[in-house]
C-alpha cells in the first residue's frame, strides 16, 4: 500500500539513500551500543570518519521558529562566538526552564538517534508501568532483540523489579531491559506505537520510531531538536531524573555471579567519569548512544547559577571516540555564558506564540514559532516503516506497512 508523504520527508529519505549509494554501502541496521565505541574499520554511513559527504536536507521543519529550519549554525544577537572545532552534524543548546533555544546547527535534520531514543521510551513507558511491579523474564520477552545489542545481563527465568530494569536501561543502555519493560507495557509493537504518539504529543515531528531501544532500522530517525524535547520532558518526571543522573548502581546477579548483585557504571561517561572522561560540574544527566549508522549521539542537562541547560549533539565527524563528550562540554560551557545574553533563535515550545525581545528578558524568539511541520512525524502514521532500499546502484524509496521490526546487524569493531 502506497501512502502519501510530504516533500520534506521524501527529500530526507532520498538523501539517506543517496548517501548510501555514494558510500557504496546500504543504509541499514547497525549494532546498538549504550556507549560510544571505536568507529568501524571501514567507513559506514553515519559513522565517525565516514567519507560520504553529508548535507542537511532542504526544507527542514520550522517547528519552534523559522530560524531553526535553516541549515548551518544559528546564533542570535549578543551571542558569544561558538567554540572552535565543532564537527557534529547537528546540535541544539536550549534553556530547559524557559524553552529558549540559544543556538543550533541543523536542529531539524532527521538523523539516526541510536540509544538516545531510549529517552522517548522512558517518557512513554515510565508513567504506565507500576514502580513497585516485578516480572519473571521469559524467553519471549527478549525475542526480537537486534544482534549485538547492548545488554545489562538479564537472565530468562529470573525475576526483576521495575527500578532495576530502569537502571539497566539508563546506566547500561540495556536493550534487554528495554524489551522486558516493553513486554510489561503490552509488547514491542504497542510500545513503538505509543512512543510515536508520545513524540507527536511533544511536538517532536522529526522523529519516526521503529524500535523501542534505538537499535537501527531503515527510516528510524530523530533530530537534535526532538532529543532536546525528550530530555526536557523527562526531567519533569522525578524517576526519569533520578535514573538518568545515577552514575553507578548494583544490578541483580544471576548464575554467573552465584546470585550476588554486580556493579554497573553509567555508560554516559560525562556523568560517571569513567574511561578518561571527566565528570561535568553540575551535570544532571542524560543519555548517550552509538551505532555505526548514527555515529555518537548524546543528550545532557546541567545546572549552573540558577539556569538549567539541555544540550544535544548528533554525530561528530572527527574520528575520535571522546569527541562527542568534548563537543558537549564545549557547548554546555558556551550555553552558560550565553544564557540571559543571547537573543534566542527559537523555542522548545513550538505551540507558543513568538515574542520579541533582546534575550535578556526571556524572549522566546522573533521567529515564527510553531510554523509548518516537515519531519517524519508529519507522516501522521503509527507503525508504518520507511525502508530505504539500495539496488542496482540506484536508490529506490519504498514505503511498506510495518508488521514487526526485524533489525539486522551491521558489525562494528
Amino acid at each position: 500500500m502506497r501512502l502519501p508523504i510530504s516533500p520534506q520527508v521524501r527529500r530526507a529519505l532520498v538523501a539517506l539513500t543517496a548517501t548510501a549509494v555514494t558510500a557504496g554501502t546500504a543504509v541499514g541496521p547497525a549494532v546498538a551500543s549504550g556507549h560510544p565505541a571505536k568507529p568501524p574499520k571501514s567507513a559506514t554511513p553515519g559513522a565517525p570518519g565516514g567519507e560520504a559527504k553529508k548535507e542537511p536536507p532542504a526544507g527542514m521543519s520550522q517547528a519552534g521558529g523559522a530560524q531553526l529550519g535553516k541549515p548551518g549554525d544559528q546564533l542570535g544577537a549578543g551571542a558569544p562566538a561558538l567554540p572552535p572545532g565543532l564537527s557534529a552534524l547537528s546540535w541544539v543548546v536550549a534553556d530547559a526552564d524557559t524553552g529558549q533555544v540559544l543556538a543550533a546547527r541543523n536542529a531539524h535534520w532527521p538523523l539516526p538517534p541510536a540509544s538516545t531514543l531510549k529517552m522517548l521510551f522512558a517518557d512513554t513507558v515510565l508513567p504506565g508501568v507500576p514502580h513497585d511491579a516485578s516480572r519473571k523474564v521469559g524467553d519471549e520477552d527478549l525475542k526480537g532483540m537486534g544482534d549485538g545489542s547492548s545488554a545489562v545481563g538479564i537472565v530468562p527465568g529470573q525475576t526483576y523489579k521495575v527500578p532495576d530494569l530502569w537502571r539497566g536501561v539508563f546506566l547500561r543502555s540495556g536493550n534487554d531491559a528495554v524489551h522486558v519493560l516493553a513486554a510489561m507495557n503490552g509488547g514491542v509493537d504497542k510500545t513503538v506505537a505509543d512512543m510515536q504518539k508520545k513524540a507527536e504529543s511533544l511536538g517532536a515531528k522529526d522523529t519516526h520510531v521503529l524500535s523501542p531501544d534505538g537499535y537501527d532500522a531503515p527510516g528510524q530517525v530523530s533530530s537534535a531538536y526532538d532529543l532536546a524535547l525528550f530530555l526536557r520532558s523527562g526531567l519533569k518526571n522525578k524517576d526519569f531524573k533520578e535514573y538518568c543522573g545515577t552514575a553507578s548502581a548494583d544490578f541483580p546477579g544471576g548464575p554467573n555471579t552465584k546470585g550476588k548483585p554486580f556493579g554497573i557504571s553509567n555508560t554516559n561517561r560525562m556523568l560517571s567519569g569513567i574511561e578518561g572522561v571527566s565528570k561535568y560540574p553540575g551535570l544532571i544527566g542524560g543519555k548517550n548512544g552509538y551505532t555505526t549508522n548514527a555515529g555518537n549521539t548524546l543528550a545532557e542537562a546541567a545546572q549552573r547559577d540558577g539556569h538549567t541547560l539541555v544540550v544535544t549533539v548528533m554525530n561528530p565527524q572527527e574520528n575520535k571516540r571522546d569527541k562527542v563528550y568534548t563537543e558537549m562540554r564545549q557547548l554546555l560551557d558556551w550555553g552558560f555564558t550565553a544564557v540571559g545574553k543571547a537573543t534566542p533563535v527559537g523555542t522548545l515550545d513550538p505551540a507558543a506564540p513568538p515574542a520579541s525581545g533582546d534575550g535578556k528578558a526571556g524572549a522566546a524568539t522573533g521567529a515564527a514559532a510553531g510554523s509548518s511541520d516537515s519531519g517524519l512525524g508529519a507522516l501522521g502514521w503509527t507503525g508504518i516503516g520507511a525502508a530505504v532500499v539500495v539496488a542496482g546502484g540506484a536508490g529506490v524509496l519504498v514505503l511498506t506497512r510495518r508488521n514487526k521490526a526485524k533489525p539486522q546487524t551491521d558489525a562494528v569493531s
